[in-house]
C-alpha cells in the first residue's frame, strides 16, 4: 500500500521545492518501491504454499501478475529502452 507513495515522495518533494531530495533520495525510493512491489506478492505466496490455503495462493498469485506489470514496464522504458546522450552507442 506504501508503494505509490514511496515512488512519488521524490516528485512530490521537488514539486514542493526540494529539488535536492529528489537527486539525492529518488533512486533509493524508486528501488524500495519496486522490491515492496516484488517482495510482498512473493513472501505471501510462499506463506500460502507452506499453509493449506488454495484461496490465498490464487490471490497472491493474481497479486504478483498485476505487481510485475510496472516492474516489467520499468525494466522495458527506463533500462532497456533508455534514451543514450549523444556520443554513446547503446
Amino acid at each position: 500500500m506504501a508503494t505509490p507513495l514511496i515512488l512519488l515522495t521524490p516528485a512530490i518533494a521537488h514539486a514542493m521545492g526540494f529539488p535536492e531530495m529528489r537527486e539525492e533520495f529518488g533512486r533509493i525510493f524508486g528501488l524500495a518501491a519496486l522490491s515492496s512491489a516484488v517482495a510482498a506478492p512473493a513472501m505471501g505466496f510462499v506463506v500460502a504454499l507452506v499453509g493449506p490455503r488454495r484461496q490465498a495462493r490464487r490471490r497472491f498469485a493474481i497479486m504478483g501478475a498485476v505487481s510485475s506489470v510496472p516492474v516489467l514496464f520499468f525494466w522495458a522504458f527506463g533500462v532497456l529502452l533508455a534514451e543514450c546522450p549523444d556520443g554513446y552507442h547503446c
